[in-house]
């Protein structure tokens, strides 16, 4: 009889939906479950999630995966984790129960914490140790407010009864009947709480975000044991041996394991990461350091530039000024755009990220004329993308030079546009390639997973086998792609608000 295939099974927590994916020997995708949860706003700029949600929906795609693969539990090598970073949960460590719900990254509930913070002069110091900015964004005010606002919290975290979390944490203690308190490296980093330079956490910045010690996860490798599922779940207990934030094992699915790789998510929004081998670069044009991941306790660092609005413009093409039925359209209506007509759109709808950081300014659409219309609209919106992307590969090259000299390698619902990805090379003046596996954040989950457990190859294996759908190489002149670009920056000139 032939032998049973062998799989990793990846479980992607995202902010709006939970996946699971199960990955043969040779990478290739045996089937994909998913399921959306709901999001809660209980007061303006505040986002949250019920925890049992997340659980609910991590069990029921990690069984469906299974039985449209045809497979069993015993099947599966190891289980890896990705998930959103800086969501913040805490929970009873006796019983597992949340004391509340979830508090998301995108939570803008504690910028007065921050905004006091970095009024007394602690931004430096936060910076120079976490590699982050002074931010509601990351976990470590989260964790303070949930602290002081449920009853009885901070006495209850002082005497030892709860636990805190990235999502990750939450899912490992739960897999693991609450064996296992951990997170990985990667995660840590984005709490505001660990020093990245040793991967401990700091005890001078838990005093500063007022957050108890003992209440935080261990901090290991992202291919490390961080126990095993209850066999009650899926029918065995499988290893989880894998675990990184979303941008992170994206960026490990590209396989992007060299100083000076660099790979780019276009989603809602955009996030570049680009590795800087073991040199945790400090950035002097507001970008983030972080860690890349963390193998046989080795570290390496990346910067990290943020683009708020790639995707949401073409929802807004769409959904606002409802110009189109369907994002694929895009593509055919700016090759179709008269290319006589400078129409630049800046996407401030929720203010401008990296490298300007103003949260104030606004969206604006530049050079309309009497001929304007819905192609000219549609390549505006496509190209802002193209812009942004630029600025933060010219931030990060001024922070760190290798930067310069890059492939940039992209994944993302909005990289099925040719139309869109050939721009994104012109303005540039590099080349992009497009992978054959789309599902990048997932698959570096699940080969951390697999690797840990012996089942997919070194670093410099699995690169070997990363594969390319297409490479768009820039056909733009020199000269016509500073014009373009030059359009741009005086756009976004005119937007900002200091």
């Amino acid at each position: 009889m032939p032998s049973k295939p062998r799989f990793v099974l990846a479980l992607d927590q995202g902010t709006t939906s939970t996946r699971a994916i199960l990955f043969g020997a040779d990478y290739s995708i045996a089937a994909v479950a998913q399921k959306e949860f709901p999001q809660h706003y209980p007061a303006s700029g505040w986002v949250e999630h019920a925890p049992e949600d997340i659980w609910k929906t991590s069990k029921a795609v990690m069984r469906a995966a299974l039985r449209k693969a045809g497979a069993t539990a015993s099947q599966v090598v190891a289980v890896g984790i990705t998930n959103q970073r800086e969501t913040t949960v805490i929970w009873d460590r006796a019983t597992g129960e949340p004391i509340s719900n979830a508090i998301v990254w995108q939570d803008r509930r504690t910028a007065d914490v921050c905004a006091r913070l970095k009024g007394a002069g602690h931004e430096a110091l936060v910076s120079a140790r976490t590699g982050l900015l002074l931010d509601p964004y990351f976990s470590a005010t989260k964790i303070a407010w949930l602290l002081d606002h449920v009853p009885g919290a901070r006495a209850r975290a002082k005497r030892g009864e709860l636990a805190f979390g990235t999502i990750d944490s939450f899912l490992i203690w739960r897999l693991t009947g609450g064996r296992v308190h951990a997170t990985d490296a990667t995660n840590a980093s984005r709490t505001m709480l660990l020093d990245i330079h040793t991967g401990q956490w700091d005890a001078e910045l838990c005093q500063l975000f007022d957050v108890p010690p003992g209440i935080l996860p261990e901090v290991r490798d992202c291919a490390a044991d961080f126990g095993s599922l209850t066999p009650d779940l899926l029918g065995a207990a499988i290893p989880i041996c894998g675990v990184a934030g979303d941008q992170q094992a994206a960026m490990i699915g590209q396989a992007c394991f060299e100083p000076g790789m660099m790979k780019s998510t276009y989603g809602t929004g955009c996030f570049a990461l680009l590795n800087t081998g073991p040199v945790a670069v400090p950035s002097t044009k507001r970008l983030l350091t972080t860690i890349a991941y963390q193998l046989g306790g080795r570290r390496t660092y990346a910067l990290e530039g943020a683009i708020f609005v790639a995707g949401a413009a073409v929802q807004w093409l769409r959904d606002g000024l409802r110009l189109i039925k369907s994002a694929a359209q895009t593509g055919r209506m700016a090759e179709a755009a008269d290319p006589t007509q400078e129409v630049i759109l800046v996407p401030a709808f929720v203010g401008l990220g990296a490298p300007y950081w103003d949260a104030h300014a606004r969206g604006a659409v530049f050079g309309l004329t009497r001929n304007t219309g819905p192609n000219e609209l549609a390549r505006a919106t496509l190209e802002s993308v193209c812009f942004q992307t630029r600025d933060l590969l010219e931030a990060m090259t001024a922070d760190w030079p290798g930067a310069g000299q890059t492939v940039l390698r992209v994944d993302g619902g909005m990289v099925a546009s040719d139309w869109t990805m050939q721009r994104l090379s012109d303005i540039l003046g590099a080349p992009v390639d497009r992978p054959q596996i789309m599902e990048t954040t997932a698959l570096g989950a699940a080969y951390l997973a697999g690797y840990a457990a012996g089942f997919f190859p070194e670093p410099a294996g699995f690169a070997g086998s990363w594969r390319r759908q297409h490479r768009f190489l820039p056909t733009l002149s020199d000269a016509a792609r500073e014009q373009r670009y030059g359009l741009w920056k005086g756009a976004v000139a005119r937007t900002l608000t200091r």
